[in-house]
């Protein structure tokens, strides 16, 4: 490689590096940590898919459902704001397991394109963790509520393979 693709790479490296997380980063970075399920939905009020799950009730039925699961709406490409009063407006943002939050970031060409460290393509975008790990991750669209739930429910489980035998 020449040194000056060298130096570029260098250079690209060094800036990405220095990209700061935002407060809603920062917030979650920390929650995810919680030995307890959390669930991350990266969303915008402006969004006909984002839109679409809220006026369907899923969220809501799922946030009444899991009252252990933590979860935390993080407004992206908005702007810097929340998107709290389309929430209230489908009674999501006074449940007790919610987290509003909002990424400074633009919308439109200079939008995020990471969040915490994962690629953002597509919102809406769900990632589900338990204990720091990242157990799986929604980045296609609308959410299938009953999948999400069976996600949840198998998040709950404590894998062990002890006693079982061998296949070597």
């Amino acid at each position: 490689m020449s040194i000056l693709r060298l130096s570029i790479l260098a250079t690209v490296l060094a800036i990405s590096s220095l990209r700061a997380d935002s407060p809603a980063e920062q917030k979650v970075l920390e929650a995810i940590k919680s030995p307890d399920l959390s669930v991350v939905h990266l969303w915008a009020p402006w969004c006909s898919n984002c839109q679409a799950e809220l006026k369907s009730g899923g969220w809501l039925k799922m946030v009444k459902a899991n009252p252990h699961v933590k979860f935390y709406f993080v407004s992206v490409w908005n702007g810097g704001e929340d998107g709290r009063a389309m929430l209230k407006k489908f009674e999501i943002s006074d449940q007790p397991n919610v987290t509003i939050l909002a990424d400074p970031g633009a919308r439109g060409s200079n939008h995020i394109k990471q969040f915490t460290g994962l690629p953002l393509s597509w919102i809406p975008t769900t990632w589900v963790y338990k204990g720091g790990d990242l157990r799986y991750a929604l980045n296609y669209g609308e959410m299938r509520f009953p999948v999400l739930q069976q996600f949840l429910d198998d998040s709950k489980s404590e894998w062990s393979h002890k006693g079982e035998p061998s296949v070597e």
